[in-house]
Parts: structure tokens; sequence; C-alpha cells
């Protein structure tokens, strides 16, 4: 597998894999690119949190209002 891992491309740091989905003939497949690289001390550094800040979830729901009473 050490052909397959990914290095930063300015600091040569090694950093993770994430797969992102791309639509081809209507059907979602993964396509697999290097994570951000996490070095601090990197130019390229992008600061934030792990896999779970990178991948987005179902839009926020707004708050439900109270219901108004009838009078």
């Amino acid at each position: 597998m050490g052909s397959d891992e990914y290095a930063c491309p300015s600091c040569g740091q090694p950093v993770g894999t994430v797969v992102r989905r791309h639509k081809t003939l209507g059907a979602f497949v993964p396509v697999w690119g290097p994570a951000p690289c996490r070095n601090p001390r990197c130019t390229a550094y992008v600061p934030g949190g792990g896999a779970a800040a990178e991948r987005p979830g179902p839009p926020e729901a707004p708050p439900e209002a109270p219901a108004a009473k009838a009078p």
C-alpha cells in the first residue's frame, strides 16, 4: 500500500485519503484524493477538525417557533 499513499506537495509529509463522490452517467462513483495537510509548520496547512469537518452533512433545520395560541 506504500504506492497508494499521498504526500503533501509542500512539505512531503504523508497525508490521509479523502473520498468524495462524482456523478457519472447518473450514478455517483467514489473519487479518492489527498486530504489537506495537517502539519502546522507547512505552507499548505489547513486548520480544522478531522474527517467529520470535511464531510458535509444534512442541512441544519431551523429551530421551530412556538405555536401561536388562537384567541
